[in-house]
């Protein structure tokens, strides 16, 4: 039952995804700042453009990691589906010879 990334590369997508975060609101403060202060220092609209743009890429990069990570998830949780629908047919069976294998479950 794999789901697609090993631990270790688990925490270093979180950690990418947090950075990648924090990287994003660094950028719009940034702009909101640039904004903000338009009136003393006239910012090009190039320029904001630019950092717009930088924040769109952040974000869709963030968004193709959790895609990513959902289709992870999504395989482990088939398989966990696939494993319990065993697990299930194999206790029907064993009650079909014990029926005291029930109340064992029910406790």
């Amino acid at each position: 039952m794999s789901n697609g990334l090993p631990p270790d590369e688990e925490g270093s997508l979180l950690q990418f995804i947090a950075s990648t975060v924090e990287s994003t609101r660094d950028r719009v403060n940034s702009l909101y700042e640039s904004v903000a202060t338009l009136y003393e220092s006239v910012a090009t609209k190039d320029e904001l453009r630019a950092q717009t743009s930088a924040i769109r890429g952040d974000i869709e990069q963030v968004q193709l990691r959790l895609d990513s990570i959902e289709r992870a998830l999504a395989a482990r949780m088939g398989q966990i589906e696939t494993d319990l629908s065993r697990l299930r047919s194999a206790v029907y069976l064993l009650s079909k010879e014990r029926p005291d294998i029930l109340r064992l479950l029910g406790q």
